[in-house]
């Protein structure tokens, strides 16, 4: 199969689902050791995981094959050995870390630069001042506290009426928008997996994992583990749209497992593009209810899918050992460039972002590391290390005094990170 294809691809048979792992929400394990099945593993494109490491995380069960992975040996021809303690070399420093009282999933934040939302395992959304780490607001009310199930994602967006408003999906497969300052819920939606579609067919179960809004703040899109992506009007909160492949198990206009991210088009208001387990990305036009052309090859387990607001070029990061870090056009789904591996190794990759128009931002597990990467020579230039648990979300200010300020998510913490000229002290934040 190519690179790139400029519509649905027809392939011989459905996609074996042998070849993704199970994944759960949890802590990386440093004394985990090979699969006895590592021979086998390297064939299959997912380069999947079967190892069932311990979840310290209460509430693990409830995200079943959400996120997490057993972590594997190094190899042996690594020429660096990663630190053991929490670190930054280059030019990238720690501003501010924040410790919060269960593991994080997700973070977010808002456009202005002023806020940053962190999404909770216990279904708890907190806010933080980027600029000193302070604890704001807390946002959730009873449904929340009684599912008590993991954000999984966040997003800022405004109303008509200019209120400030915050996206949220959740692991029991909710999406709920809520007032920021009020932290009120303005509505909210529990959607259900479409019949016969992804896992579980039959239960109606669907857990939301991933989201996106439009360029006008008028839409959104949500994925989950029914391969199906659902469409709302953020004015009417109605559900304009269910996208989902077609019958036809030879075409691939569609996701056939879970979607792990989505991102619209910077400024085609009907365009949006998604990923997930099946190794494809899929392109969509809101009038259609399948997809109108595809690429193939990433396998994203994680919010690693960014168009470039200029070049309109897309990032794709993939939770494997190999080609990690992929560049693609839009307009042709041909792949531009691939990043180079770190001297210290590879990490599967759970979240990626642009970083202005020089850099790239990514993170995952396996070494628990977050890397800033230039674009140009696509080569590692500053990381943050000696993790002890995978970094599971990652987010860039994108304006105000902060803009450029970091937001990377490892266990329970929520670690801030400034580059070069942006330097203050350290300091440590509580919740």
């Amino acid at each position: 199969m190519s690179n790139g294809v400029v519509a649905p691809a027809q392939i011989a048979e459905p996609l074996p689902e042998d070849v993704v792992h199970e994944k759960v929400s949890g802590t990386d394990s440093n004394t985990d050791s090979e699969s006895e099945n590592e021979q086998e593993q390297e064939e299959h494109e997912s380069d999947a995981d079967p190892d069932k490491n311990e979840v310290p995380s209460s509430h693990s069960g409830k995200l079943e094959n959400a996120k997490g992975e057993g972590l594997q040996k190094l190899p042996q021809e690594e020429t660096k050995r990663i630190p053991t303690q929490p670190r930054t070399d280059g030019d990238l420093h720690i501003h501010h870390i924040i410790e919060c009282s269960c593991e994080v999933m997700t973070c977010q934040f808002n456009p202005e630069g002023t806020l940053l939302a962190v999404g909770m395992n216990d279904g708890t959304i907190k806010l933080y001042n980027p600029e000193n780490g302070e604890f704001l607001k807390t946002i959730r009310d009873s449904s929340c506290i009684f599912a008590s199930m993991p954000v999984t994602s966040i997003r800022f967006c405004r109303s008509a009426q200019s209120h400030s408003l915050l996206l949220a999906t959740y692991a029991s497969g909710h999406v709920r928008c809520w007032y920021v300052w009020g932290g009120e819920c303005v509505w909210g939606v529990k959607e259900v997996a479409e019949e016969g579609e992804g896992e579980g067919t039959g239960t109606g179960r669907r857990q939301t994992l991933c989201l996106s809004v439009s360029c006008s703040n008028e839409q959104a899109a949500t994925g989950g583990s029914d391969a199906t992506v659902h469409l709302y009007d953020l004015a009417t909160h109605q559900t304009l749209q269910v996208f989902k492949a077609s019958s036809t198990r030879t075409l691939m206009d569609g996701h056939r497992l879970r979607v792990f991210a989505l991102a619209f088009h910077p400024e085609r208001e009907r365009e949006f593009i998604s990923g997930g387990w099946d190794n494809t990305v899929q392109f969509w036009d809101t009038r259609l209810p399948h997809a109108v052309r595809m690429l193939s090859g990433p396998h994203i387990c994680g919010d690693a899918l960014q168009i470039d607001p200029v070049t309109h070029q897309i990032l794709s990061g993939s939770w494997r050992k190999d080609r990690t870090l992929e560049i693609w056009e839009y307009g042709s789904a041909e792949k531009v460039s691939q990043v180079l591996p770190d001297p210290y190794g590879s990490s599967k990759i759970y979240s990626c972002h642009w970083l202005g128009r020089d850099h790239i931002l990514a993170a995952g597990s396996q070494l628990n590391m977050l890397r800033v990467i230039n674009r140009h020579t696509l080569m590692t230039e500053s990381r943050y290390m000696g993790l002890s648990s995978a970094v599971f979300s990652s987010s860039v200010c994108p304006a105000g005094k902060w803009a450029g300020l970091i937001a990377a998510t490892s266990g329970n913490r929520v670690c801030l990170l400034h580059r070069g000229g942006q330097g203050v002290k350290k300091n440590m934040q509580s919740d």
